[in-house]
């Protein structure tokens, strides 16, 4: 069976992007870091890629230069189980230069695309009820990080509605 790693391309900030990821994340590491040799496209000794594990799941990173950018056609997705989870996640991922977008997304300081989402979204929008899972996606809409009080206050009214 294939093992499938995500590869990211970053202009030069792949061991950056790298060491704020794996402290981010618990049971996270690098596992190696490969320089780049005489008559590559970047000086020799630099740091040409980075491989490295986020709680179990591998990526690999690589310094290819300005005209590789990120886009929110692809982002990472953080599957949380409590709001201290988001709150965390969404701190960390946010510091230093990073943005909020909506309805949970967010893009790191090197462009990389996020979503933290809390497990009780997913649950919450597929509500049998249709009011209940038209009032969390409604509330949802108005949000940048997710707060799962306001998503549950949401169906409470739709309940006494």
């Amino acid at each position: 069976m294939p093992t499938i790693t995500t590869f990211l391309t970053f202009n030069n900030q792949a061991e950056e992007a790298a060491t704020l990821y794996t402290s981010v994340f618990n049971n996270s590491k690098i596992t190696n870091i490969s320089r780049y040799g005489q008559g590559g496209p970047a000086p020799e000794g630099s740091v040409m890629s980075v491989s490295f594990v986020l709680d179990g799941q591998p990526f690999s990173a690589l310094n290819g230069g300005p005209h590789f950018t990120f886009s929110e056609g692809i982002s990472l997705f953080v599957h949380c189980e409590t709001q201290e989870e988001v709150d965390l996640y969404w701190e960390k991922l946010t510091a230093d230069g990073g943005k909020p977008g909506p309805c949970g997304w967010l893009k790191d300081r090197f462009g990389v695309s996020w979503q933290i989402i809390p497990a009780q979204l997913g649950r919450l929008l597929q509500d049998k009820d249709p009011e209940k899972a038209g009032r969390v996606m409604q509330a949802m809409l108005k949000m940048t990080r997710i707060d799962i009080a306001t998503l549950e206050q949401a169906v409470e009214e739709a309940v006494s509605a």
